[in-house]
């Protein structure tokens, strides 16, 4: 059974086709892991485990693609009725709040036959990039347990990476499935804006900047997952185009002689880059060139832009607050200080402060820097290199605020979001792969990034560079 945690979802589902492994026998087997390890690493913090074994010895499990495969979600946005659901807040968890209903999405992951064991850990509303809460702690990376699993998907992460579950949900507002697969050594897509709905709930949420999908071990598993979830729910105010073919046929397709272009440095209005993550992007280029591509230092000079940082923060803390406003209104009581972190507090009155022109005007202004950026990909760029982060994952604690100073770490998340945030403004696909450790044993991700709508030529560069350099065989010390 110790392989079976090491084995991607693919490979799961062909064990139960080929009638080799029940769904039970797999659920019982990511139990049993979740039950030995989890004390250590603190990734799943709501156990569905009765549940699941029901499902799993159900006559009526679903016999999608991926039947029987053990499954978390994480504890935002998506949700799965009757189920506990808390998006890291104290509040939630204490008022033992239950979703209503099924999310579109909880129910394509469910269509598709995975079985959802529980769900994870994520910070207070998603908004630094680890996943420590007051709500439920901190999830501790399996590289290193001293060191953030990054975030807001960390708990997700941290569980595939320990071996829990093959692959688990995760979203994306600022690079909350690529930091954390960067941290912890797994594949991470951020999707095109609009792949994957947010219905019935949301017609969009963080005003666009944000999408669905999942952290996977393979690139396999991260094409078949988005082949099962991708399309609009009906009434869903805009979907990316459909692709041409399935993503899981570009899996070893050739994605031909590319153009590359490369940013290793942080943009000038952004921190330093560490030289682990320099280095990553370095051999990245040299293994790039050595499979055709023609890889050259370039990049949309309009992610140099200082501006940006202003538009971003009016429209992310405006939704922030507009989030907790809701909130007030679903639980019966206005949300006070004293319900919320310091720092999610803190976004909430700079979020008030500002006037529907002003939110208006940096969604405007947010959407010409867009086409800015996006132009460089149709100068005849196929795709960007750059490093997930700017540096290898953080000690604990990094991004903890206090009362008297709530904002005082904020500066201290720009390294985790200069190289993700641009694209979540875009609307791109951009991923995260994991080709290099450092010399800590620590997972050093790069980031690819596409044309809006190119998922498919992600997939089969990273299919490529997976083949060229496997990581498959890379486990954490647990």
């Amino acid at each position: 059974m110790e392989e079976l945690a090491w084995m991607d979802a693919t490979g799961q589902a062909e064990l139960v086709r080929r009638r080799e492994i029940s769904p039970l026998e797999l659920v019982d087997a990511a139990i049993t892991r979740i039950e030995n390890l989890n004390p250590e690493i603190n990734a799943v913090i709501t156990p569905l485990f009765e549940k699941a074994r029901a499902q799993a010895a159900s006559p009526d499990l679903p016999r999608g693609p991926f039947r029987g495969v053990p499954f978390l979600l994480k504890d935002m946005i998506c949700h799965s009725a009757g189920d506990p659901y808390h998006a890291g807040m104290r509040l939630l968890r204490d008022l033992a709040w239950i979703a209503p209903h099924d999310t579109h999405l909880a129910a394509r992951f469910r269509e598709a036959g995975f079985i959802v064991l529980g769900k994870t850990n994520t910070p207070e509303l998603g908004t630094i990039p680890s996943a420590e809460c007051a709500a439920h702690g901190a999830t501790r990376n399996p590289w290193d347990r001293g060191r953030s699993a990054g975030g807001s998907s960390g708990g997700s992460a941290a569980a595939v990476a320990a071996g829990f579950v093959a692959a688990a949900h995760g979203n994306d507002g600022g690079g909350s499935i690529r930091i954390p697969a960067s941290e912890c050594g797994l594949v991470g897509l951020k999707p095109s804006r609009g792949r994957v709905s947010f219905g019935p709930d949301h017609g969009e949420v963080w005003a666009g900047l944000a999408v669905e999908h999942a952290l996977t071990r393979s690139v396999r598993d991260s094409a078949a997952i988005l082949d099962a979830v991708a399309g609009p729910m009906p009434g869903d105010p805009y979907g990316a185009p459909p692709p041409i073919r399935p993503f899981a046929a570009e899996m070893g397709a050739d994605p031909g002689h590319l153009r590359i272009g490369v940013l290793a440095h942080a943009p000038a209005h952004s921190a330093e880059t560490h030289p682990d993550c320099i280095g990553a992007v370095t051999a990245a280029a040299r293994l790039l060139e050595s499979l055709g591509h023609v890889v050259e230092e370039s990049y949309p000079i309009a992610l140099d832009d200082q501006e940006v940082m202003a538009p971003w923060t009016t429209v992310v803390s405006s939704c922030v607050a507009g989030e907790i406003d809701d909130w007030s209104q679903r639980i019966g009581r206005p949300i006070t200080k004293e319900d919320l972190e310091p720092q999610s507090w803190a976004m909430v009155e700079i979020g008030r402060i500002f006037s529907a022109r002003d939110y208006l005007g940096a969604l405007e202004w947010l959407r010409g820097h867009s086409r800015r950026v996006a132009k460089w990909w149709s100068d005849g760029f196929d795709l960007l290199l750059t490093p997930t982060l700017g540096e290898p994952p953080p000690p604990l604690g990094e991004f903890t605020a206090s009362p008297d100073d709530p904002l005082g770490r904020a500066s201290r998340q720009t390294p985790f979001v200069t190289f993700t945030s641009p694209f979540n403004i875009t609307g791109q696909p951009a991923i995260s792969l994991p080709l290099f450790w450092n010399t800590q044993g620590l997972p050093i991700g790069i980031q690819l990034v596409a044309a809006y709508g190119r998922e498919d030529l992600l997939f089969r560069t990273a299919s490529q560079l997976e083949q060229a350099q496997p990581w498959a065989q890379r486990r954490p010390p647990l």
